[in-house]
């Protein structure tokens, strides 16, 4: 009888056990890998925050990772989401040409791979990409320089400064292609000058959207070209991590006053220091790339995916990652300045009042 009495409590546990793993086998099946290039960007706080309450409101397991900005941190990010039978992952890449043999890994173990916001290159594992359309920022950019200077009817000449971003960055070169696309013409024709005759990639671009590196680039800009009172009329900046370093170098060296006032200068994000820059008369507009219709598209997509159906695209003629053009949703960026903000950040609910303060 105690026999009995033992085997059959044996028999129990092995069951609830079984059950226990079950479980968590079942939560496995749910499990999204999201990979965030880092925490020092408060856009990607945001994002990655997003993306994961979405998906929790969905019913699935999150694993978020941010890497610091570290290549080789976020491979092995990625490494531990595989073995750890991750469905789908979500990569904002931080250098998007170093993820070839991780995504081989991916594919081996039929993860599925969408490429946030950052186009993942040189892979034909990348599935999916979800972005904004990254030439129209650009674009929008370069309309703002055109019709805050009235390029097209007035004779000029401005002298005008031009930053692009890191070059290990994809998106850099569609943000420096949409603004170059208008604003060259103007600087062929000599509406737009260039003092510094900086114009190609390679000379203009900030690694790593570092802001102190486009502070330094922009203090030897002042120094070597505006120092005997030239004015400056407008500064492309791709994002608002530059735009805040030009900003301050431009401060550091007495523009804010009547006699010497800031140049229209771009960026992009809505980051909240910039944005109170742009209520203190310093940075005239940011493109605002809303996070939360991003991931809510993100969401979408893994949905579909988890489905075993095709994921919602929009583009598919448009990035290609040097292996294939890969299947994209784009996203419309608007932009905010002085005149707009509340409406679009503050009504929206994507910041507050106190958010704003200074």
């Amino acid at each position: 009888m105690k026999k009995c009495l033992i085997l059959l409590m044996v028999v129990l546990l092995a069951l609830s056990l079984t059950g226990c793993f079950g479980w968590f086998q079942k939560k496995d099946e749910n499990l999204i890998g999201v990979a965030m290039p880092t925490q020092s960007l408060q856009r990607w706080n945001q994002d990655g925050a997003n993306m994961k309450a979405k998906l929790e409101e969905k019913g699935y397991k999150v694993d978020l990772q941010y890497a610091n900005n570290d290549v080789n941190t976020q491979i092995q990010q990625l490494e531990n989401m595989i073995t750890k039978k991750c469905k789908v992952l979500v990569i904002a890449s931080i250098d998007g040409s170093a993820l070839t043999e991780v995504l081989r890994k991916a594919a081996e173990n039929n993860i599925k791979v969408i490429a946030y916001d950052r186009l993942i290159m040189n892979s034909e594992h990348v599935d999916y990409y979800a972005t904004f359309d990254n030439f129209q920022v650009g674009v929008i950019q370069g309309k703002y320089i055109e019709e805050k200077l009235g390029l097209k009817t007035n004779a000029g000449p401005f002298n005008i400064e031009l930053f692009a971003g890191s070059p290990d960055d994809n998106n850099a070169y569609f943000f420096n292609g949409g603004a170059m696309s208008i604003l060259q013409p103007y600087i062929d024709e000599g509406k737009l000058i260039v003092p510094s005759k900086q114009t190609e990639f390679t000379t203009i671009a900030i690694h790593g959207w570092d802001s102190a590196d486009a502070q330094a680039r922009m203090d030897n800009l002042i120094t070597a070209h505006y120092a005997g009172g030239r004015k400056l009329d407008a500064v492309l900046s791709p994002n608002d991590s530059l735009a805040i370093g030009i900003v301050t170098s431009l401060k550091n060296a007495g523009y804010g006053t009547a006699d010497k006032p800031f140049p229209v200068i771009t960026g992009q994000d809505c980051d909240k220091a910039n944005v109170i820059a742009m209520i203190n008369g310093e940075q005239s507009m940011s493109i605002f790339k809303d996070t939360r219709t991003l991931a809510a598209q993100v969401v979408d997509m893994v949905e579909a995916i988890m489905k075993g159906e095709e994921a919602p695209v929009n583009d598919t003629k448009t990035y290609n990652n040097g292996v294939k053009y890969v299947p994209s949703f784009l996203c419309e960026p608007v932009y905010a300045d002085v005149n707009n903000y509340k409406e679009l950040l503050i009504d929206s609910g994507y910041y507050t009042e106190a958010d704003l303060q200074q």
